[in-house]
């Protein structure tokens, strides 16, 4: 069974820190890229950032540049997005995805989703 497991969300006050992690199970995901995805309530499921299977590759939206870092760890099947100088706007519950599509942007190209973690931001 194929699982995608988030961790490390929690409530934080704006300026601060936390750092997901997401745990694959099931089959090894070295060959995926690996995304973040978030949705804040009323709001449709935007793009956060991704990894290449490599890892040499990332991409991030803009709303998250210079403040979120993804990495990953092949080895463990983890990948980790670190997140710093948050804010109130990101707060949302944040999904971890593996996949093989063209994009890494884009959800389509995601096959496996987890279950998501909240994260919410205090002001």
């Amino acid at each position: 069974q194929v699982q995608l497991v988030e961790s490390g969300g929690g409530l934080v006050q704006a300026g601060g820190s936390l750092r997901l992690s997401c745990v694959a199970s099931g089959r090894t995901f070295s060959r995926d890229a690996m995304g973040w995805f978030r949705q804040a309530p009323g709001k449709e499921r935007e793009f956060v950032g991704a990894i290449s299977w490599t890892g040499r590759s990332t991409d991030y939206a803009d709303s998250v540049k210079g403040r979120f870092t993804i990495s990953r760890d092949n080895a463990k099947n983890t990948v980790y997005l670190q997140m710093n100088s948050l804010k109130p706007e990101d707060t949302a519950v944040y999904y971890c995805a593996a996949g093989r599509g063209v994009s890494m942007v884009v959800a389509r190209s995601y096959g496996y989703w987890g279950q998501g973690t909240q994260v919410t931001v205090s002001s």
